[in-house]
């Protein structure tokens, strides 16, 4: 179902947070649950998985994970202060000490002149509090590329994560 190189990053998070001891959870908008979905793929991730919250809209981000109002009204959904609000907010609401948030643009609408198709935020929190903001421009290469491009950054934050 996915690609070998995205399997075996799913692969090293599962085996790196099992070995750090070390819960995890998702919070994506514009992946839709890839990234939980690549995860779950691994035998054995029920051991370090707790849960993926898939927060498409504005209201679920606010509902599901707490990200402020003031921030999505301020920012945009698409930006760093909400990418960290979401990956705080995933640690802060699961049984996980470790997050990866995701919140783009896949397109082939919706994007802007200041946040163009392509414009992906992330942001992973350690088990030691820290917190890594990450931002991608893919360009337009298409949803599906652009998605997948996105599991891929944010399995390798994650995992620096659990590892760090």
């Amino acid at each position: 179902m996915f690609p070998d190189d995205v399997q075996a990053l799913s692969a090293a998070v599962i085996a790196s947070a099992l070995k750090a001891g070390v819960m995890v959870a998702t919070a994506e908008s514009c992946t839709g649950g890839l990234v939980s979905g690549a995860l779950t793929a691994i035998a054995g991730s029920s051991a370090v998985l707790d849960r993926g919250f898939v927060t498409y809209s504005n209201e679920a981000k606010t509902e599901m994970l707490g990200v402020p109002d003031d921030l999505l009204a301020r920012f945009g959904a698409v930006s760093e202060p909400v990418a960290r609000a979401m990956a705080l907010g995933a640690v802060a609401r699961s049984r996980a000490s470790a997050s990866v948030s995701i919140t783009g643009v896949a397109g082939p609408g919706g994007g802007s002149a200041e946040k163009p198709v392509g414009l992906v935020h992330f942001a992973a929190a350690g088990p030691d509090g820290a917190i890594v903001h990450v931002e991608r421009r893919f360009g337009d290469i298409g949803r599906e590329a652009v998605r997948l491009e996105s599991v891929r950054v944010a399995l390798s934050l994650l995992l620096d994560a659990v590892t760090a």
